[in-house]
C-alpha cells in the first residue's frame, strides 16, 4: 500500500518508497499548538494513562516515524497527511521523522519520547524494531500505534492495527467484474512489482472475486520487479492492452499514474492500490480500492481522542463492518454500487467466506 511483511508491507504497494530511503531525515509540524484537551477519567489505554493527554503536560503531542518518504505521495504520506490533518482539527501538534531504517527506529522512537510525546506511532511494520521502547522509562507516558503484521508480538502500551488483504482485493475484483459484465468483457489485467507471496496472492483474490461475476474471465498477471519504476510499468500496459486486456489493476507505487494513464488512452477501466482518487480526471480511475494507513490511523486517532484506544490490544479492520477497508465504483450505473455494498455486507457479516471462494475461484 505495506509488501506487508505479511500484507501490511505487502500493502506497501502503495508507499514502496522502499528503495534508497536510508538517510535519515525530520521535521516538525509547530503550526497547531493547543492545550485544550482534557483526558476522560476511564483510561482508555489500559495501562493507567489517560488519553489523549497521556503524559499530562496539558498539550497533545503525536510523534510519527516512517520507514519511507513521507512526501511519497502514496502509502507512507498519506499516514502523516491523516496524522497533521486531525491534529490541526484538534490543535494537536505532530512531529515527524521519515527515511527512518529499520536499524535506527528503536534510537528514533527514545527521541520522540524526549520530546515529550503522547503517541508514537509507527508508519509501517518495518519499524517493529523501536517497538521495545514502549517499555522503556523514557516512553514510560506514552501509548503506541502500529501498522501489524504476522511477525509482531503484541505488547502492552501497544495498539496493533490491522486488516485481511484477502477482503478488499476479493472486492476489488467483485467491482471490477460488475464493469467488465456491463462492458462485455472478460480479459484483466494485474500488473505489479515483485513477484512475491503477498502479490501472488493479491491476483489471486482479485482474479476470485471477478470471477464471482464473470466465470470465464482471465487475469494476465505482470511482475514488473520494481512498484516504482515508470518505464517498466508502462512497458507492461502497453503489452496487456495489446493482448485485447480492457481492464488493468496497477497494484503499484510510484509507477501508478504511468500505468493507469497509459491505460486511460489504451480504453482500458483501471482501479486504485488503496486510495480514493474517484476525484482524478489525469490519470482516471475507475475503481477505488480503499486501504490506506491513513485511513485506519485517523479512525483511531479519533477513537484516542475520546480515551477510548485501548492499548495491549489488535484493532482488525473488517470489510463490510467498519469503514475501512471499502471499495467504491466511481461511476456505478444502475444497480452495481447496490450490489457492491451487499457484497462486503456480506463478507462482513461471514455469510461469504472470503478464504475459501478466493481457494475455489482464484
Amino acid at each position: 500500500m505495506t509488501a506487508r511483511s505479511s500484507l501490511r508491507r505487502c500493502r506497501a504497494p502503495l508507499g514502496l518508497a522502499l528503495a534508497g530511503a536510508l538517510a535519515l531525515s525530520g521535521c516538525a509540524d509547530n503550526a497547531a499548538t493547543a492545550p485544550k484537551t482534557t483526558a476522560a477519567p476511564s483510561g482508555g489505554s489500559g495501562s493507567g494513562l489517560n488519553e489523549p493527554d497521556v503524559n499530562g503536560d496539558g498539550k497533545v503531542v503525536i510523534g510519527v516515524l516512517s520507514p519511507g518518504d513521507i512526501n511519497d505521495h502514496g502509502y507512507y504520506e498519506s499516514f502523516v497527511d491523516s496524522a497533521d490533518a486531525f491534529a490541526k482539527e484538534k490543535g494537536w501538534t505532530v512531529i515527524k521523522r521519515g527515511s527512518v531504517p529499520a536499524s535506527d527506529a528503536l534510537t528514533a522512537a527514545r527521541a520522540l519520547c524526549q520530546q515529550h510525546v503522547d503517541m508514537v506511532a509507527l508508519g509501517a511494520s518495518e519499524l517493529k524494531t523501536a517497538i521495545p521502547a514502549s517499555e522503556e522509562p523514557v516512553c514510560g507516558k506514552t501509548a503506541w500505534y502500529v501498522p501489524s503484521s504476522a511477525n509482531i508480538d503484541q505488547a502492552p502500551r501497544v495498539l496493533l492495527s490491522t486488516d485481511d488483504p484477502n477482503q478488499s482485493l476479493f472486492a476489488a475484483g467483485y467491482a471490477a467484474g460488475l464493469k467488465m459484465k456491463a462492458a462485455g468483457y472478460t480479459k484483466a489485467g494485474f500488473i505489479t512489482g515483485t513477484k512475491a507471496g503477498f502479490s501472488v496472492a493479491a491476483a489471486k483474490a482479485f482474479l476470485a472475486g471477478i470471477r464471482e461475476i464473470v466465470p470465464s474471465a482471465t487475469l494476465t498477471s505482470t511482475y514488473t520487479g520494481d512498484f516504482n519504476d515508470s518505464a517498466k510499468a508502462k512497458e507492461a500496459t502497453q503489452a496487456q492492452i495489446s493482448q485485447g486486456i480492457k481492464l488493468i489493476y496497477p497494484y503499484l507505487g510510484g509507477a501508478t499514474d504511468a500505468a493507469a494513464q497509459l491505460a486511460n488512452a489504451g480504453g482500458a477501466l483501471t482501479l486504485t492500490p488503496g486510495t480514493d482518487r474517484c476525484d482524478s480526471t489525469s490519470p482516471k480511475f475507475d475503481i477505488s480500492v480503499i486501504f490506506s494507513p491513513g485511513d485506519y490511523f485517523r479512525a483511531a486517532l479519533e477513537e484516542f481522542a475520546k480515551d477510548n484506544l485501548k492499548m495491549g490490544t489488535t484493532r482488525v479492520w473488517q470489510l463490510g463492518v467498519d469503514p475501512y477497508p471499502t471499495v467504491k465504483i466511481c461511476d456505478g450505473q444502475g444497480d452495481e454500487d447496490q450490489q457492491l455494498a451487499q457484497f462486503m455486507k456480506k463478507i462482513g457479516s461471514k455469510q461469504i467466506n472470503t478464504e475459501a471462494e478466493v481457494k475455489r475461484l482464484g
